[in-house]
């Protein structure tokens, strides 16, 4: 089956060109377009797309708080890997806080552009770690020191394994790559990175990234 793929984006060149590189993909369809994210939920129920790749700045409804809506109120909501000109923009780290699986820079090369897509679709794999890094280490810090984050850490009570699990998560590792790393099954491991997400209530290892970097349980400088 291939990748269903709704684009979200008020610049029609910029989802023309989108699609054009996705539906060059025999394992990529793009099912749908919206020029913004007021759109996004009737286009989700209706086309249930696998990803949902989105604008993060749009004139009536942003990429953030689209991606909180979908969440909030589609019961299977697809991933979501966020559409920016700007790697470093606060926008990009607050929909990863929303709980965007990815961000994909609009100047990316085509191949760039598939990967993340495929990417974000398996989610076993961290799209882009070291800008997730940079991210968290300019905008991670809540004005009070992350307490909160702290404390969900400490109440989620990672065995050893699970704690070694999410460090590597953090570092980009596929399951298959932590796997060797650990020496174990690739089963063991998405045991081990489901009962971290449970553990956390993050619903991807984005957000469970996002939660060890803010917490300062791994250090994202």
């Amino acid at each position: 089956m291939p990748v269903t793929v709704l684009l979200v984006d008020d610049e029609p060149l910029v989802r023309a060109g989108l699609r054009a590189v996705l539906a060059a993909q025999p394992d990529i369809e793009v099912v749908g377009e919206a020029a913004d994210g007021a759109a996004v939920i009737p286009l989700v129920r209706q086309l249930r797309p696998d990803v949902v790749a989105m604008d993060v700045r749009m004139p009536l409804m942003d990429g953030i708080e689209a991606t909180r809506a979908v969440l909030r109120t589609v019961a299977e909501p697809p991933k979501i890997l966020v559409v920016t000109t700007f790697e470093n923009d606060e926008y990009v780290y607050d929909a990863l806080r929303a709980g965007a699986d990815g961000f994909l820079l609009k100047r990316a090369r085509p191949a760039e552009i598939v990967h993340a897509v495929r990417l974000v679709a398996e989610g076993e794999s961290l799209l882009f770690p070291a800008s997730v890094r940079q991210l968290a280490a300019r905008y991670g810090d809540d004005g009070h020191g992350n307490r909160a984050a702290r404390a969900v850490l400490e109440r989620a009570r990672l065995t050893e394994r699970e704690a070694e699990v999410l460090r590597l998560m953090a570092r980009g590792l596929s399951n298959a790559e932590i796997a060797d790393r650990l020496v174990v099954g690739t089963e063991t491991v998405k045991s081990h990175v489901s009962a971290v997400l449970t553990k956390l209530g993050t619903r991807d290892r984005t957000q469970a990234v996002i939660a060890a970097f803010e917490s300062g349980f791994v250090a994202p400088g």
